[in-house]
C-alpha cells in the first residue's frame, strides 16, 4: 500500500513535463549564444565598430551571454518540470543570485549606454570616441559592481526563510523582491529616459544650428558671386552661374547625414579676381579658392548619429520586455493577498529571457557596419 500511494503521488508529475517549454528553452539559448558571440567577434574583428559605444554593447552582450550559460539551462530544466525545482536549495540560491545580478547589469549597462551618449552629445569636445578612457572605464566598472551589489543579499542567505518551499526555486523574501526591483528598474529606466530625453533634444538644435550655418554660408557664397557680377569684371563670362557642385549637393542632402563636419563654402574665383588691383567687397567668412581651416569644434560623425538611432529601439525593447516581469513580481510581494497565476509568472519572465536573444537582430537590423560583418563573416563559416 506504501509503494502504490509513492506511484500515485508520482504518477502526476509524470504528465506535467513541459516538452514545449524544453524546446523553446534549447532554441532560445542557441540564438542568444550565437547572436551575442557574433557581436562581440564583430567588435573584435571590426576595426569600424572599435567605438566606445559599441564597447558598452560588447558589455551588454556579455551579461546576456553569461545569463544564456548560467541561468537559462537551469530555469528551462524547471520549467521543463512544470515549475517544480528538484536541485537543491543551495544551487536555487545560486541561480537567483546570477539571474538578479545579470538582469540588472543588462539594464545598469543600458543606462551607462545612455549616460556615455548623453555626454558626447552635451561635451563632444571632452568626448574620446575611439579609445576607452578612465570615464568608460568607471561607467563599466560601475555597472557590474552595482549588480553584483543588488544581488550579493542572496549570496549572504537572505532566501533562507522559515518554512521554505524546496520544490520551488524563487525570490523568499518579499522586501528584497520590492529592493531588487527598485534598484534595478524603477529608478535606472526613468533616469535613462530623459537622458536619452535629452540626448536627442540637443542633437535636433545641434542639427538645426548646423543647417542654419551651411544656408548662412550659401547666401554668403551667392552674395558674394552677386557682388562681383556688379563691379563688371573683364572675365566674368567665366564665373560660374550657379553654385558650386559641393555647396549644391550639401544644400540638397537636407538631412545632412553624411556630413562629418561644418565645412565653409568655397566659392572657386579665377585667379584673375584675386590678382586685380581692384578693390572688392570682403567677406570674412569666406575663403577663395583655398580649404577652409578645421577648427577645434563640436561635431557628431554621421555613424555615430545612426548608432544614436540604434540605441532608443534597443532600450524600447528591452522596456517591452521587462517591465511586465518586474511589475508582476512587485504586485505579488506588496500585495500577497493577489492571486497571481503561475502561468502569468512563467509568461513574464520568458518574456524578459527573450529580450538577450533580440538584442542581436536589432543590431542586424538597424547598424549598417554590424549587418556588413554578419553578412561578410557567415558565408564564411558556413
Amino acid at each position: 500500500m506504501n509503494i502504490s500511494s509513492v506511484n500515485n503521488t508520482l504518477q502526476p508529475e509524470l504528465f506535467t513535463y513541459n516538452v514545449p517549454a524544453l524546446m523553446f528553452g534549447v532554441l532560445l539559448v542557441i540564438v542568444i549564444i550565437c547572436g551575442n558571440v557574433l557581436v562581440c567577434l564583430s567588435v573584435y574583428k571590426e576595426k569600424a565598430l572599435k567605438t566606445t559605444t559599441n564597447y558598452f554593447i560588447v558589455s551588454l552582450a556579455v551579461a546576456d551571454l553569461l545569463l544564456a550559460v548560467l541561468v537559462l539551462p537551469l530555469f528551462v530544466y524547471a520549467e521543463f518540470q512544470g515549475g517544480v525545482w528538484s536541485l537543491d536549495v543551495s544551487v536555487c540560491d545560486g541561480l537567483m543570485t546570477m539571474d538578479v545580478m545579470l538582469c540588472t547589469a543588462s539594464i545598469f549597462n543600458l543606462c551607462a549606454i545612455s549616460v556615455d551618449r548623453f555626454i558626447a552629445v552635451s561635451i563632444p569636445l571632452n568626448y574620446n570616441r575611439k579609445h576607452v578612457d578612465y570615464r568608460q572605464i568607471l561607467l563599466l566598472s560601475a555597472t557590474w559592481l552595482l549588480a553584483l551589489a543588488v544581488a550579493s543579499p542572496v549570496i549572504f542567505g537572505i532566501n533562507n526563510v522559515p518554512q521554505r518551499d524546496p520544490r520551488e526555486c524563487k525570490l523568499e523574501d518579499n522586501n528584497y523582491v520590492v529592493y531588487s526591483s527598485v534598484c534595478s528598474f524603477f529608478i535606472p529606466c526613468p533616469i535613462m529616459l530623459l537622458l536619452y530625453f535629452g540626448m536627442f533634444h540637443g542633437l535636433r538644435k545641434w542639427e538645426e544650428s548646423r543647417r542654419v550655418k551651411l544656408r548662412n554660408g550659401i547666401q554668403a557664397c551667392r552674395s558674394l558671386q552677386h557682388a562681383a557680377v556688379a563691379a563688371a569684371f573683364p572675365p566674368l563670362g567665366a564665373l560660374p552661374a550657379s553654385l558650386p557642385r559641393v555647396i549644391e549637393r550639401d544644400l540638397a542632402q537636407s538631412s545632412l547625414e553624411e556630413l562629418d563636419d561644418f565645412t565653409q563654402p568655397v566659392c572657386p574665383f579665377p585667379p584673375e579676381y584675386k590678382n586685380s588691383p581692384i578693390q572688392t567687397v570682403a567677406y570674412s567668412d569666406i575663403q577663395y579658392g583655398q580649404p577652409a581651416q578645421r577648427k577645434k569644434r563640436a561635431k557628431i560623425n554621421g555613424r555615430e548619429r545612426k548608432a544614436m538611432r540604434v540605441l532608443p529601439v534597443v532600450v524600447g525593447v528591452f522596456l517591452f520586455c521587462w517591465t511586465p516581469f518586474f511589475v508582476v513580481h512587485t504586485t505579488r510581494a506588496l500585495c500577497e493577498s493577489c492571486h497571481i497565476s503561475p502561468d502569468l509568472m512563467s509568461t513574464v519572465t520568458w518574456l524578459g529571457y527573450v529580450n538577450s536573444a533580440l538584442n542581436p537582430i536589432i543590431y542586424t537590423v538597424f547598424n549598417t557596419e554590424f549587418r556588413k560583418f554578419f553578412r561578410g563573416f557567415l558565408p564564411c563559416c558556413c
